[in-house]
């Protein structure tokens, strides 16, 4: 075995989980779920069959990963989190075969208490406030807040907001990597990477 799990922990047979991933107490991992490396998963975690996720991922305490959601490199859930797969739930109508797939990509941070309605992508290094609920796709390094969830600004790949308008033709560096973004229209490009870590 090439994970590690804690005694109260249950991993269903089939799950592949990566090297040097550590699922805490009373953690849930369900037998088609497919986890890359080094990722944790924080006690009270459940993650469902059609999931996947991939390298050095963190879900924080009671976050349900629920199926037909996708987790890229690198995305952060934050405690309590939450999401969804039916849009228009009824506890006496069956609708599994209308789940609606979420997508999170690489970098991304989801904050604590958060809600991810599903059908929605939340783009590369974006960062959801704490308590946000996200109802449309986000757009790469979108920095959001409210509910609903509004963009107030952008964040860089290290998580500090960049000094930059919500839409117009601008430039920013990172101080803390040399990391380059240019802004253009409602959307922010990394140019120039410098030094994450």
């Amino acid at each position: 075995m090439s994970y590690w799990k804690h005694e109260s922990a249950i991993v269903d047979e089939g799950a592949q989980l990566g090297d040097g991933t550590k699922v805490w107490h009373f953690a849930h991992i369900s037998p088609g779920a497919r986890i890359g490396e080094r990722c944790a998963f924080g006690q009270g975690v459940y993650v469902g069959n059609d999931v996947h996720i991939g390298h050095n991922v963190r879900v924080q305490n009671n976050v349900s990963v629920y199926d037909a959601v996708t987790l890229e490199d690198d995305v952060f859930c934050g405690p309590s989190m939450v999401f969804t797969n039916v849009y228009n739930p009824r506890a006496a109508v069956a609708r599994k075969n209308e789940y609606r797939r979420t997508l999170v990509k690489q970098g991304a941070t989801l904050g604590a208490n958060c809600t991810i309605v599903c059908g929605h992508t939340i783009g590369r290094y974006a960062f959801v406030g704490a308590g946000a609920v996200v109802q449309k796709d986000l757009p790469d390094f979108a920095l959001v807040v409210g509910v609903p969830a509004r963009q107030i600004g952008w964040m860089s790949r290290f998580g500090e907001r960049l000094a930059l308008p919500l839409k117009g033709e601008a430039q920013a560096t990172c101080p803390h990597t040399g990391d380059v973004y240019r802004l253009s229209g409602d959307r922010l490009a990394l140019i120039s990477e410098g030094k994450l870590a």
